[in-house]
């Protein structure tokens, strides 16, 4: 950093000089909350996205693509049942026998076909260590809707497998489409599988590596000691532009799925259970992290699932590595000011709420009622109440556009109210400054100064001054990482 004198007396002979012609150069965009990888597995085959109703998934099933003769699909919206309950019956006929597996968008569930469920061995009800379910019908036989990672996890063994080669290439292909819109680094809330780290390095010493990637490995219920430990040796993996950084938890599922960890009752009588059966040992699990000094990001959506994260922190008393909440869908006001007090990072997306409606008749509003409802994605409420707010896509769950994301925070969509839209400048702190603080980077990361990272945005508009809708669509002149310039327009 420096004036045109400082500059030119900086420059060599095999010196590259960029002119920006007026862009505007901010710290590079942080996706506070993406799973770049494991999202690769979970948005193969059919694209179900666009899907609105009934109807048009059923057209779409019978002339998908069959791969090693599954109809896989993903991205699947709960409304497009219109209300009915989730069941193989509603699609069946249109697969020709065919087994199928459809992701639902939130990826916390999935409906696959009566002949899924046979291959599988699928006959009934189970009990799983950890808030997942088996849906079944009045005769206790499965409706085909698998809710929860222990419950969708049958069916991974049967799925068809991806290469190593097409694996490779879709991430970087994915990786490079991130940096396109500015992004320079991601949290990766996954540890993914087939050795990620392993892919991760053999990327790099390709020069193949254009996002900076902190991976949290998950925590799932009964979690011993030897895990836990192995979990904090984790943390010493990493290579130039990649690390193991924290531990990831999950304390409920949800709203949509009736997993979501409430302090009273959804209206369909669901969301009273935590995802561990006891919550005193997610307590326990984390007070261990936490002593190990390892940092922990925990999935919470209902405001029980808040509360629980909140005094469990408190418990710990002042000082240690940084912790933080994901999601926060719906939170009263009683539990805003405990993250500033706590030191507690908000982690928030606000693509998310591109799933709901205004007019409250979505399947998330619907579930949680007016009040609750009333309550989506505080955003503004945090960030007014002093607490730092991390901001993310979740990627496949939205897309990972960072501009989308900015837009969206200052201009809140569906059931989050505009009174919680961000400004500018929060917005774009929201994936500098404060996702830097949330994963404990705060010295090297964040901001432009002597010494940090050089992760730079150039964008063609102010981000901070630029209206919401001139953001989203604005170009990126320049992306770099780690001083390595990963994509110019």
């Amino acid at each position: 950093m420096g004036d045109d004198t400082d500059a030119r007396t900086w420059c060599g002979p095999g010196t590259e000089t960029i002119d920006l012609a007026g862009a505007t150069l901010t710290p590079g965009l942080t996706d506070a909350h993406s799973h770049p990888v494991w999202g690769l597995e979970m948005c193969t085959g059919t694209d179900l996205s666009a899907i609105r109703d009934l109807d048009e998934l059923r057209a779409v099933l019978a002339r998908a693509e069959r791969r090693d003769g599954w109809v896989v699909g993903a991205g699947l919206d709960h409304n497009v049942f219109g209300g009915r309950p989730i069941h193989h019956d509603l699609i069946d006929d249109v697969l020709g026998g065919a087994p199928a597996h459809l992701r639902l968008y939130d990826g916390h569930s999935v409906l696959v076909s009566a002949t899924a469920l046979k291959a599988a061995g699928i006959d009934g009800p189970r009990a799983f260590p950890q808030r997942s379910e088996i849906v079944c019908d009045a005769q206790g036989r499965p409706t085909g809707h698998l809710i929860e990672h222990a419950a969708m996890d049958l069916m991974t063994p049967l799925l068809p497998a991806q290469p190593y080669a097409e694996r490779r290439d879709r991430l970087v292909d994915l990786l490079s489409s991130m940096a396109a819109t500015g992004l320079t680094g991601a949290h990766v809330m996954d540890l993914g599988g087939h050795d990620v780290p392993g892919l991760l390095t053999a990327l790099e010493e390709d020069g193949d590596l254009p996002l900076r990637l902190r991976l949290a490995p998950w925590c799932m219920p009964g979690a011993d000691r030897s895990e836990l430990e192995e979990l904090a040796r984790l943390q010493k993996r990493a290579g130039r532009l990649w690390r193991v950084g924290g531990v990831k938890f999950f304390m409920d599922g949800t709203v949509e799925g009736g997993t979501a960890w409430l302090e009273h009752a959804d209206c369909h009588g669901q969301g009273t259970d935590a995802f561990w059966p006891d919550p005193a040992a997610y307590t326990a699990a984390v007070r261990h992290l936490h002593e190990a000094g390892v940092g922990t990001a925990t999935h919470a959506i209902g405001d029980a699932a808040v509360r629980h994260v909140l005094d469990t922190v408190e418990s710990f008393g002042p000082g240690g590595p940084r912790h933080r909440i994901e999601h926060i869908e719906t939170v009263p006001d009683s539990q805003l000011g405990r993250f500033a007090a706590l030191g507690v990072v908000a982690s928030m997306q606000p693509p998310h709420t591109a799933y709901t409606r205004a007019d409250h008749t979505d399947e998330w509003s619907k579930r949680l009622g007016e009040e609750r409802a009333e309550r989506a994605w505080r955003c503004r409420d945090l960030r007014d109440a002093g607490a730092y707010l991390a901001l993310g896509s979740d990627w496949p769950i939205a897309h990972h556009d960072a501009r989308q994301v900015l837009a969206t925070a200052q201009a809140p969509r569906g059931a989050a109210s505009a009174r919680h839209g961000l400004t500018g400048l929060m917005a774009l702190e929201g994936m500098t400054t404060h996702a830097a603080v949330a994963a404990g980077e705060e010295g090297v990361a964040g901001r432009i100064a002597p010494g940090l990272r050089a992760d730079l945005t150039a964008f063609t508009v102010d981000p901070v001054t630029a209206p919401a809708d001139e953001t989203e669509q604005a170009p990126i002149r320049l992306t770099v990482a780690g001083g390595r310039i990963t994509y110019r327009s």
